[in-house]
């Protein structure tokens, strides 16, 4: 993938000697990660661009808001030879920001990174395919629940790809199930041949048929550099496939970098695309149960009671996905086993993922239906939980700051879990993304 394009820009009159050593310093910094067009004057047409990058702010642009109100890319104000803002030029950035001017002024040259990453995903979504198989969403298992789902909507769709440029493709999952069953034993047991696969008490069979849909979701894809996010519709159509899409989203990711979404999930898909590739944090999609909900979550999970915390329960939610925390990959994970499957609704030689990620600060974000916002909430993934015989084995323990707010601002049941928190970096680079940052 290219790097993404800086436009500089300049005051005119006004470009000196100061300017011109700044663009240099951030053609230094910046200059295998992004390429530097020729600077423009603010207020000349300009060539197409990534973002506008300047180098230098002056006076002037007090009295000239409304050019800066025409860019219609990101705007980057990086003016310090640290490759980050430079204090003098708060006053400035407040007074745009107050003049509806939305402007990125990394305060830390790490952060100026990952903003430039952010770019070059924002110019890849323009060549990314995004690949669902699925037949009859909603009529398949537990249709009352699965025809609520706003991300097998056309609206859904077609405002991912109107905002983000992203091209989605749905494929046939009845017609991906019969060609994995059709792999025979002795390929997949081949295939399985070096990898570092952890087991407990999975079946042969079970281990042949998770291998298949991989070989066969791999034979699919084969020959297509642009696809880069694949979901299956695996529990409410369970029913064409004799296994679940666990361990090929985790060989996948690992061998290719290709983003997963269970149960075809594109928003989480979405989601977890651009946090992954912006931030390059360890990230993966759960549901949410928060105790204050009590016996709404206890009962889907088949649980009795929510494990004892050190505070305020309502301030807790405990995280889990098909029996366990959900799909980690290994690459993420301080312990990790693949096992037989937990929920009833899938095949009887079904898998799923026993994986933990590591204890401590932790991030929830997901984009909202209108593409236009993402929630965030910070907290501390203080443990685990197991319930024997639940659909919860072994679910992720998350404190976070307002269990009010998180219920009352949830986007979904489905969230993204990224390790760290990752506030400051996400309002670093949302704007790239035009979309408005909320903190629950």
């Amino acid at each position: 993938m290219s790097n993404p394009t800086l436009l500089p820009i300049f005051f005119d009159p006004g470009r000196d000697a100061g300017f011109d050593r700044q663009l240099e310093n951030l053609k230094s910094l910046f200059g295998t990660e992004a390429n530097f067009l020729t600077p423009v004057a603010l207020g000349q047409p300009l060539p197409a661009a990534d973002a506008v990058i300047f180098p230098q702010l002056l006076g002037e642009a007090y009295r000239r808001p409304a050019e800066f109100k025409a860019l219609d890319v990101p705007i980057l104000i990086i003016t310090s030879e640290f490759g980050t803002v430079s204090m003098w030029d708060w006053e400035l950035i407040s007074y745009l920001r107050e003049q509806a001017v939305v402007t990125i002024a990394p305060y830390t040259v790490e952060q100026a990174h990952k903003v430039i990453a952010a770019l070059r995903v924002r110019r890849e979504l323009r060549e990314t395919k995004f690949v669902v198989y699925q037949d009859n969403p909603g009529d398949g298992q537990q249709a009352p629940i699965f025809k609520r789902f706003y991300w097998w909507e056309n609206e859904c769709t077609q405002r991912m790809i109107q905002k983000f440029g992203i091209t989605l493709e749905r494929r046939s999952y009845r017609d991906l199930g019969a060609r994995a069953k059709a792999i025979s034993d002795p390929r997949a047991e081949e295939a399985r041949q070096g990898w570092d696969l952890p087991t407990d008490g999975t079946s042969t069979r079970a281990l042949n048929s998770a291998t298949k849909l991989y070989l066969a979701v791999k034979e699919d894809l084969a020959g297509e550099r642009n696809v880069r996010a694949i979901g299956i519709n695996c529990l409410n159509e369970s029913h064409f496939s004799d296994s679940t899409p666990c361990l090929a989203w985790n060989r996948l990711f690992m061998e290719a970098g290709i983003i997963w979404g269970c149960e075809g999930d594109s928003v989480s898909m979405l989601t977890k695309f651009l946090l992954h590739r912006s931030l390059g944090a360890p990230i993966m999609m759960t549901n949410l149960y928060p105790f204050a909900l009590g016996n709404a979550a206890l009962k889907h999970e088949k649980i009795s009671h929510f494990p004892t915390v050190k505070g305020d329960p309502k301030n807790y939610v405990l995280v889990a996905h098909c029996g366990y925390l959900g799909v980690v990959p290994q690459s993420y994970a301080t312990q990790w086993q693949l096992r037989p499957k937990v929920l009833a609704i899938v095949d009887d030689h079904a898998t799923a993922i026993d994986a933990r990620l590591p204890e401590g600060p932790i991030t929830l974000a997901k984009i909202h239906s209108n593409f236009e916002r993402m929630t965030l909430a910070e907290g501390e993934l203080e443990g685990y939980a197991q319930y024997p015989g639940s659909d919860c084995r072994n679910g992720g323990v998350v404190r976070v700051g307002d269990g009010h707010r998180l219920l009352t601002r949830l986007a979904s049941h489905h969230y993204l879990l990224m390790t760290g928190h990752q506030r400051t970096d996400l309002e670093a680079i949302a704007p790239v993304f035009r979309l408005d940052l909320e903190i629950i």
